[in-house]
């Protein structure tokens, strides 16, 4: 199963790679909030295809095409089309495409894929992470010795002073910080060393699905702020890491919380 569905999102990011300048750019929720004729090309890509491979199964995607979700599913694909739209309109070759499956609320398999470097991410519930085959572990390091990222979540700016204070205050304890605008590939980028934690206040579940599950299993921890099991059914904050910089970030985000409390 997960080597169908890799090679299916392989040929989704074909989609992407082959995009002409004008994406036929929309706005949903605002100007911050974009859509192109491509998302919802790749999600209808996607949704063929997934389905077609587990017939019966329930699928969750960013872009909602009319399709009613099942009661009462068993599996469920929960898919991101083009994570980091902004990124893909712009230019900016950082974009992915996120497509996780969950059994009875639990995620069992998680695939994120930049087609623009061909890095595809993989994991499967209690058989590790891989980068293109090979396999991922976080980094050992502590906070004062790893670089963090984090999100802004554009769509909700009533967060925006917490998420700053949250990014100063790691600022002030690691060596820097990263804003790269892709949720599902700074998760990958936590499970290969690359960064050492990740943090957004607020975030569906197409964005983390995936790769909350390759995080985990490359022996980082994926929780919302508070330390919380992330919800597959709601819009939730996250927090991912090595254990000892999660557990650093959570006690951050505490003291950041309190500070803007009072």
């Amino acid at each position: 199963m997960l080597e169908e569905i890799s090679r299916i999102v392989r040929e989704a990011g074909e989609i992407i790679l082959s995009a002409a300048q004008d994406k036929d750019v929309h706005e949903k929720s605002g100007p911050d909030d974009l859509v192109t004729r491509y998302d919802a090309q790749v999600q209808r890509f996607l949704e063929d295809r997934l389905l077609s491979l587990l017939p019966g199964a329930d699928f969750l995607g960013e872009e909602d095409l009319g399709e009613e979700l099942h009661a009462g599913w068993e599996y469920r694909f929960i898919v991101d089309p083009i994570d980091g739209t902004t990124n893909f309109v712009k230019g900016f070759p950082h974009s992915g495409i996120s497509v996780g499956l969950a059994r009875r609320g639990e995620l069992i398999l998680g695939v994120v894929y930049d087609p623009y470097l061909d890095e595809l991410f993989t994991a499967q519930r209690g058989g590790g992470a891989h980068l293109n085959g090979r396999p991922l572990h976080v980094s050992g390091a502590d906070l004062a010795h790893g670089v963090a990222v984090f999100g802004t979540s554009p769509y909700y700016r009533q967060y925006t002073r917490e998420t700053f204070a949250l990014g100063e205050a790691l600022f002030r304890r690691c060596m820097d910080v990263r804003r790269m605008a892709a949720a599902s590939l700074d998760l990958c980028y936590v499970a290969a060393g690359r960064v050492e934690c990740y943090f957004e206040y607020l975030l569906s579940p197409w964005d983390q699905a995936a790769g909350s599950l390759i995080v985990q299993e490359a022996g980082g921890v994926a929780t919302d702020l508070s330390g919380a099991p992330l919800a597959l059914d709601r819009k939730c904050s996250l927090a991912a890491g090595n254990p000892k910089c999660h557990t650093a970030l959570l006690e951050l985000a505490k003291s950041v919380l309190v500070r803007s409390s009072s």
